[in-house]
């Protein structure tokens, strides 16, 4: 009976360790983006995500927020949303950033929008965006997390989770969530970062894809990593319809070179400088999402099903 006790005391300490670890993930990802979000901003605007380009292109930086505003429009057409006559009234954006598709997308549906983030600073300069913008009345922000969200179940017409999948340690609870908050008929959008799909015979990826990635995820705050055919299997298991995902990859590639060549202008390389090392340290990273894409270890993936 003795070695029972040590089990469960073992999974116990599992246990906490594992909420240890999720704690200071979250605490390390809200500190990251405290730091790095006004950065972006005066980089690159509101859009913290990445832009939707003709393959092959060469892009100069002026066209990056047309670019994330075709990211958005080419997620919802993905989604047969454009067409729908089911009216979206309530949306909640999932990891909101400073807001931008929580104000683009109450907009342009004219509909009611909440955003969520863990980081207190992006919440609040959401909302100054949003009030500067005459949106105060449609658009609020709030820190909450994601795997744990603070709404009632079947609450939202559209549940839309831009570039933050990639920093749920919890895959099959975070899917669960958005599931849960979505309303029945309602459309749920995920565009996130995954790794390739596995072939039938292999149990993982090989060494030196993990290692590419895990320097990636020290960087940026990021848990591991799954693939698209992983979503699709865990929305397949909570019984949504019409799921479908795509490989995007290509129609993001001129993103992180053009990134890089912001943060070696000198109003990038002096932004960087004074927002402090965690922002410095993502920016260090980014050839590595460079190599991942090209490598074909990384894949820029949307998945979107409805709730019956």
């Amino acid at each position: 009976s003795s070695s029972g006790g040590g089990g469960s005391r073992r999974r116990m300490s599992a246990a906490a360790n594992a909420l240890a670890t999720t704690e200071s993930l979250k605490k390390g990802i809200a500190e990251f983006y405290d730091e790095s979000s006004e950065v972006w901003e005066r980089i690159w605007g509101d859009h913290m995500h990445h832009g939707f380009y003709e393959p092959g292109s060469d892009v100069s930086l002026s066209d990056h927020l047309a670019a994330q505003i075709r990211m958005i429009e080419e997620s919802l057409r993905f989604a047969s949303l454009s067409d729908l006559c089911k009216p979206v009234k309530n949306i909640v954006d999932v990891g909101c950033g400073i807001g931008g598709s929580s104000r683009y997308l109450a907009r342009k549906f004219d509909a009611k929008c909440v955003g969520i983030t863990l980081s207190p600073v992006q919440a609040k300069r959401a909302q100054e965006l949003a009030a500067a913008q005459g949106l105060d009345g449609n658009v609020s922000f709030q820190v909450a997390d994601a795997l744990n969200q603070p709404f009632p179940d079947g609450h939202f017409d559209l549940v839309w989770s831009m570039e933050s999948g990639e920093h749920m340690p919890d895959k099959a609870k975070f899917v669960g969530e958005l599931a849960r908050v979505v309303a029945p008929g309602g459309t749920i959008i995920i565009v996130t970062w995954c790794h390739r799909n596995l072939s039938p015979s292999e149990e993982s990826l090989n060494p030196e894809e993990k290692a590419l990635l895990d320097r990636i995820c020290d960087a940026f705050y990021l848990p591991a990593w799954c693939s698209a055919a992983d979503y699709v299997n865990l929305l397949q298991s909570l019984s949504l319809e019409d799921i479908k995902s795509a490989d995007w990859s290509e129609f993001v590639a001129p993103f992180w070179p053009a990134v890089i060549k912001s943060a070696l202008t000198w109003r990038g390389f002096t932004s960087l400088l004074r927002s402090g090392w965690k922002t410095i340290r993502g920016a260090l990273v980014m050839p590595l999402m460079i190599q991942g894409y090209r490598k074909g270890v990384i894949k820029f993936a949307i998945i979107t099903c409805r709730k019956p």
